[in-house]
């Protein structure tokens, strides 16, 4: 819609980056299931490759359906453009992969998935590349932390597992000084509850498997750029500001302008990773944002309800909700996530390791499911599954130590949510 970036959230999240079908009529985004595209003629195909003309020659590198939901995305999210991709770890990759090459690092928090703890720890060592993990609380470590072969610094908006609000505004500021961008991974929060960007991120990454579909059915995810970085300052991102041999000397940030990030993306990042979001999971995961902002009113308002039933426990040790009045995060909440502190956090259980499996397996309504973000409620033992990989250190700095269940609260009534957890603590502490 040409007049996107005027429309309220509620609006965007159905209109945004579509149109009925030109051919059909279709309202809703067709699934086009193809590989590849018929060119107008030999001049088209050539202005198409040599990135003169935008659109679409194959789908690993872009396809109608996954068109809508980037152009979706990025408005939500107010970026100059997104990418898809396969997967939310795919979209991290995919963030990093113009602006690292070996022997230069990541400044990251502790406080992340498990899974990216140990992609940024392990697995990015393979391209030569390290992560130095820091306490985001402490700014002057980060601060310190960056260093000439710095080329990005990572956080989450709401870390999974223990809901804890990055001070994203402090972060990108630190970052902004320093000349690298801040990306953030916005998935627990959504663009409904924060705006990384508006706060002063550069790149936003999501699952989209999360939140954003809602329903558990497909994986996905996407980079949003901000177009606001400027590549071009120094010779630190030569990707984006040097000439591109595989493009005759193009120099993405001269040609394309706020735009270089997402067109390297696809031109080069999909090109020749291949981690291409399949047009089905773009149809359902557009479906599901049409109603994010409803789910995640109630995803919030549960979270709440539950997490202060929780923390008067007796059963219970600590609930790190920072929506709570006693989170040392509460005061974080007006000013990053400004609707609601989300519905992720941990609950730590009298009893330690044990009374957390057994509570685990004597919950009913509760999914026990490595996933987050769905309409139903789930549980996980982080210690035991998602954040295993882990050193009982690190599992304590990111929030996933061995006496603490992680919760994802969904959409259903509180009460049963809270009947469920009642009748699986009694057992649990039995």
């Amino acid at each position: 819609m040409s007049n996107d970036r005027q429309l309220a959230f509620d609006t965007l999240q159905i209109h945004a980056g579509t149109e009925p079908d030109p051919a059909t009529g279709a309202r809703q985004v067709p699934i086009y299931q193809t590989t590849a595209y018929v060119f107008k003629d030999a001049d088209h195909a050539a202005r198409l490759f040599n990135l003169e003309e935008v659109g679409y020659i194959y789908s690993r590198l872009t396809n109608p359906t996954i068109a809508a939901l980037q152009n979706r995305i990025a408005a939500l999210e107010g970026g100059a453009g997104a990418v898809c991709c396969s997967s939310g770890h795919a979209a991290q990759i995919m963030a990093l992969f113009p602006l690292m090459s070996p022997g230069k690092n990541i400044v990251a928090s502790t406080r992340l998935y498990g899974g990216s703890v140990t992609q940024l720890s392990q697995t990015i060592k393979r391209f030569g590349w390290e992560t130095k993990f820091v306490d985001f609380d402490d700014e002057a470590a980060v601060a310190a932390a960056i260093d000439d072969n710095t080329r990005a610094v990572f956080c989450e908006s709401i870390a999974n597992p223990g809901g804890y609000i990055t001070d994203i505004p402090a972060i990108a500021a630190i970052s902004d000084n320093a000349g690298v961008p801040l990306i953030v991974d916005n998935t627990s929060a959504t663009p409904y509850l924060c705006n990384p960007i508006s706060l002063g991120a550069t790149l936003v990454v999501h699952s989209t498997t999360k939140y954003l579909t809602g329903n558990g059915t497909v994986m996905g995810g996407c980079v949003v750029d901000s177009g606001k970085f400027d590549w071009m300052a120094s010779d630190k991102f030569p990707s984006l500001s040097q000439p591109e041999p595989a493009y005759h000397g193009l120099v993405f940030a001269e040609a394309l302008g706020p735009m270089a990030f997402t067109f390297h993306g696809i031109a080069i990042g999909l090109r020749d990773l291949g981690m291409t979001m399949n047009p089905q999971a773009a149809h359902y995961t557009l479906m599901g944002i049409e109603t994010l902002s409803l789910r995640m009113e109630k995803h919030v308002a549960n979270a709440e309800k539950v997490a202060n039933w929780l923390e008067a426990d007796p059963r219970v040790d600590a609930v790190t909700y920072a929506g709570l009045d006693s989170s040392p995060y509460k005061h974080r909440v007006a000013t990053v996530c400004p609707k609601g502190a989300g519905a992720l956090f941990t609950v730590a259980v009298k009893g330690g390791y044990d009374a957390c499996v057994k509570l685990v397996d004597s919950l009913e309504l509760f999914s026990h499911v490595a996933n987050l973000g769905d309409t139903r409620s789930l549980i996980i033992h982080s210690a035991s599954t998602t954040h295993r990989q882990l050193s009982p250190e690190q599992q304590k700095a990111a929030g996933a130590a061995p006496n603490v269940v992680r919760i994802s609260i969904g959409t259903e009534d509180a009460a049963d949510i809270i009947a469920d957890l009642d009748q699986a603590l009694a057992k649990a502490t039995a």
